[in-house]
């Protein structure tokens, strides 16, 4: 008997989806669309190793199959995974195989399972490697660097059995007080859509039909606005009109559709005063019919039940999100019941075919019907070098005296201080799995590495991390002023705790007053931006000794600042660096690396002041009475320990067709004319070498249908000068660097005049005026 078409791996995708559905009982379908076991449930742990549990082998039973089982090697307090109980490493695959070799066995039809995990800065699972955390990569603005990244942990996903990696790409830093902001690339959409692009590479491969073997489908995270809730609350309302979404919020998602992404997942807030998972606009009339996307769409974890406050009960809620646009479903009771709705006719079985369409041509580009199983191979060792290189990029120094860093011979003895100073889980941020003894390396360890031989090294913790502990702060008072230096390491954590209690879809509860030593994650939002209590005294009792204080923010958002001009010899940002930070912030304290990372995010005076986001609508707004409205450090800022002189940017021409310009190509009616481009001359006029990341805004003078911002990035460039050299950096200026968002919400380059501005950050450019005219261009002169 000749084999079924969607047995034959030679057949287009389109007629294998087409076959196997042609076969599948409406049960089945169901099945294919749910996700609802918790993966550490199908399995348990004992002396002679793992096995599958009866609850997972009842929920495959329960549909003749298994669309997606989430988190099979999750660990951390919220799933209450641990070193022991947990799967490890090295048998990673051997637990995915017995998995899928039950569902493949067992059922009629023998789907495979997809088998998801969560990826948001390295595999979260025990022995996954960590990398920085979002923000840390989008202070690095290298791209490349995390397409690296990316590669690597999608290899080492793939290696233990995984085939599903979910990350964060799309939620913008709109409001610092969010707790989930350090999961963003930043508050800009041009930054964030490029960071997007290099992951959906980075963990797919090259775009194409298939995905191979040590490469991973990626579903990108949120789907969309969801940084710009009320008040920073996770999961709030968000109070976004149709342009704004379309100007910040969608850009990255659309970089990633068209980067080939295999999925996105839609986002817990409502839009418009719709729920994303049953927002048939979003999902279907702009993610599929506008910008043509094939992939699937994932519901976040039990988002779909919260849709039974407006469809009435689980079967419509479910039946609600299935014909907006939702596919797959996570942990909720409204799509295992779709078979109940297609029945009662709430929605029509077409939906569902197409839905469950989505999930299988997943699994058919994946191989998974060709090779269900890893088999047994030592796991890919994960970016361990690349993870400590995005951490060394990404730390920013804000601010310097231009004589105490680096480090030199006359520190020789210096007091490190701070609760962030000797803590790994406090610098490598929320989602992340428990950690092997002695992975990773501290700032205090980091500084006694790297310290010239004779240098002494002392510690104190001087405060608690939260509150007004001051316990410890006459020791570390004590150690400042017989040192010749002291680095105060602040900030927050998003360090899980056993005792952490947690939503059913594992964000954080803290409360105020909640002893939790948790300042940052998800479920973790703060009303107030500036440093605790205590974290703020001990400053001010450092500063006031007399030794020069370098301050190292070890942080998963911007905490409003101080001004500590005057008062700090320096100050540096380090978004939660991974494992490794320690060691790339005193490889960067003590000169062996340059300061090379630039803020993807304004640093705010306070959360008074709030929004201060570099790219706000140009309405020439003065101020507030009592504070500037400006940002404390501004988004794209970053010092080196050289200083870099800007010319003024240049234009190979001063004016250009709208026409030609949304043409994609010279017009034809005259000679072709001369490529766009924008170029700066910049000097080393320092005495060390530098990294420059040289910045493109553009600024809308007049002109167009909306009101234009301040202004937007719209390209950089990092080069590298040694002291005294000068180089020229040239930008394209095409379409997409000019274009901005119509009344029809459709992007293009409209007439008007701009200025074409480049500096080393958003509020030090200096510009070139470029005319954009309405017809076409006449003849060159």
């Amino acid at each position: 008997m000749s084999q079924p078409l969607f047995r034959d791996p030679a057949a287009p995708i389109t007629d294998r989806v087409r076959d196997l559905l042609s076969r599948m009982t409406l049960t089945e379908k169901v099945g294919q669309v749910n996700q609802r076991m918790y993966g550490w449930e199908a399995y348990e742990r004992d002396a002679s190793g793992h096995h599958l549990t009866d609850a997972f082998r009842t929920e495959v039973a329960a549909f003749d199959g298994m669309g997606a089982l989430y988190g099979l090697q999750r660990a951390d307090p919220w799933s209450g995974v641990t070193a022991a109980t947990g799967i490890g490493g090295a048998d990673g695959a051997r637990v995915s195989d017995a998995v899928q070799r039950h569902v493949v066995e067992t059922t009629r039809l023998g789907i495979p399972v997809l088998l998801v995990e969560e990826m948001p800065h390295g595999l979260q699972a025990l022995d996954g490697t960590l990398l920085p955390v979002n923000l840390a990569v989008g202070a690095t603005w290298n791209p490349d660097l995390y397409e690296e990244a990316a590669a690597l942990s999608a290899a080492q996903l793939r290696s233990r059995g995984g085939h599903v990696a979910l990350v964060s790409a799309l939620d913008l830093v709109r409001d610092p007080r969010w707790g989930r902001a350090e999961e963003c690339f930043g508050e800009d959409p041009y930054l964030a859509a490029r960071f997007t692009e290099a992951l959906v590479r980075g963990v797919q491969g090259a775009p194409g039909e298939l995905i191979g073997p040590d490469r991973a489908a990626v579903v990108l995270k949120h789907f969309a606005g969801q940084g710009a809730t009320v008040g920073g609350r996770n999961s709030a309302a968000t109070e976004l009109g149709a342009r704004e979404l379309h100007e910040i919020h969608l850009e990255a998602a659309l970089a990633g559709v068209r980067a080939g992404a295999a999925g996105v997942m839609a986002a817990y807030n409502e839009f418009d005063g719709i729920p994303c998972a049953a927002n048939r606009e979003l999902l279907t009339g702009i993610l599929r019919e506008r910008w043509g996307f094939t992939g699937l769409v994932m519901a976040d974890g039990l988002a779909l039940d919260r849709l039974v406050r407006l469809a009435g009960d689980p079967v419509a809620a479910g039946a609600m999100a299935l014909e907006a646009g939702t596919d797959l479903s996570l942990w909720d009771d409204s799509f295992p019941r779709l078979e109940e709705a297609v029945r009662r006719g709430l929605v029509d079985e077409g939906a569902l075919d197409a839905a469950v369409g989505r999930v299988l041509s997943l699994k058919f580009r994946l191989g998974l019907f060709e090779n269900p199983y890893t088999g047994e191979r030592a796991p890919t060792p994960g970016p361990e070098e690349l993870s400590e290189r995005i951490a060394r990029e990404s730390v920013t120094l804000l601010t310097h005296d231009g004589v105490t860093l680096p480090l030199g011979e006359r520190a020789r003895r210096i007091a490190v201080i701070g609760p962030n100073a000797d803590s790994v889980p406090q610098q490598i941020g929320d989602y992340t799995a428990p950690q092997r003894p002695g992975t990773g390396i501290s700032v205090l360890d980091g500084l006694k590495e790297a310290a010239p031989r004779g240098t002494e090294i002392v510690h104190a913790r001087g405060a608690g991390l939260v509150g007004a502990d001051l316990a410890d702060l006459p020791g570390a008072v004590a150690l400042t002023a017989g040192a010749d230096v002291a680095v105060v390491v602040l900030g927050g954590s998003s360090a899980r705790e056993s005792g952490t209690r947690f939503d059913a879809n594992g964000a954080a509860v803290v409360i105020s007053g909640n002893p939790v030593e948790m300042t940052c994650g998800e479920g973790v939002d703060l009303a107030e931006l500036a440093l605790p209590e205590g974290q703020s005294a001990l400053l001010d009792a450092m500063t006031a000794t007399g030794t020069p204080v370098v301050v190292v923010l070890v942080q998963g958002r911007p905490h409003a600042l101080p001004d500590l001009a005057g008062r700090a010899a320096a100050v540096l940002s380090a978004w939660y660096p991974g494992p490794w930070g320690g060691r790339a912030l005193a490889d960067v304290l003590f000169g062996t690396a340059e300061p090379v990372g630039r803020l993807p995010v304004s640093v705010p005076r306070s959360a008074a002041q709030l929004p201060v986001h570099y790219n706000g609508k140009d309405h020439g707004y003065r101020g507030y009475v009592d504070q500037p409205a400006t940002a404390r450090h501004a988004f794209g800022h970053g010092l080196s320990y050289t200083t870099v002189e800007y010319g003024t940017p240049r234009l190979s021409r001063t004016s250009v067709s709208a026409a030609e310009l949304n043409a994609g190509a010279p017009n034809t009616t005259h000679a072709a004319p001369q490529p766009l481009v924008c170029t700066i001359d910049i000097r080393n006029t320092g005495g060390w070498p530098v990294r420059e990341t040289v910045q493109l805004y553009v600024r809308r003078v007049t002109g167009g249908t909306s009101w234009p911002r301040v202004r937007e990035l719209r390209g950089f460039a990092r080069v590298a000068l040694e002291p005294g050299e000068r180089t020229e950096v040239s930008f394209p200026v095409e379409a997409q660097t000019l274009a901005s968002v119509t009344r029809d919400l459709e992007r293009t380059v409209e007439p008007g005049e701009f200025e074409m501005e480049t500096g080393p950050s958003s509020d030090r450019t200096r510009g070139a005026r470029l005319t954009v005219l309405a017809g076409p261009l006449g003849p060159l002169g």
